[in-house]
């Protein structure tokens, strides 16, 4: 089931969420100062690209200074990547077969918008990285 879900949404919004976030991947990556910021939107792209059998779960090792990584990740991409999550979903779940998806897209909201501090696992082993 998994596989045919992410087939779809592959088709219907992955493959347009996963070049949002590798064009803002690229844009963050210009300065020394945003790779950090250019290597969390890549980890969220491949993770919109084929979401379902992925969870995120909170890392506990994650101190102060993801904190201030994710004040400046909402300013400087985030709220437009949520945009786009929240666009689509709307748009998914108007028919019946895209209310799964639009589901996924409304999940996909919180590492949108606050990626550090977080780790994007297998829904299988999602205590694994403890």
């Amino acid at each position: 089931m998994k596989t045919i879900l992410n087939v779809i949404w592959l088709v219907l919004c992955g493959l347009w969420m996963f070049l949002g976030y590798m064009a803002a991947g690229l844009l963050l990556c210009i300065t020394i100062i945003g790779i950090p910021f250019g290597v969390a939107a890549f980890r969220i792209g491949v993770y919109a690209l084929w979401p379902f059998g992925y969870t995120v779960v909170d890392r506990h090792d994650a101190g102060g200074g993801s904190l201030i990584g994710n004040v400046l990740w909402v300013i400087l991409a985030g709220w437009w990547l949520a945009l786009g999550h929240i666009f689509t979903g709307i748009a998914l779940c108007v028919t019946i077969i895209g209310i799964p998806l639009g589901i996924a897209n409304f999940k996909l909201l919180p590492v949108s918008l606050m990626p550090f501090g977080k780790e994007i696992v297998r829904t299988d082993q999602p205590f694994a990285t403890r």
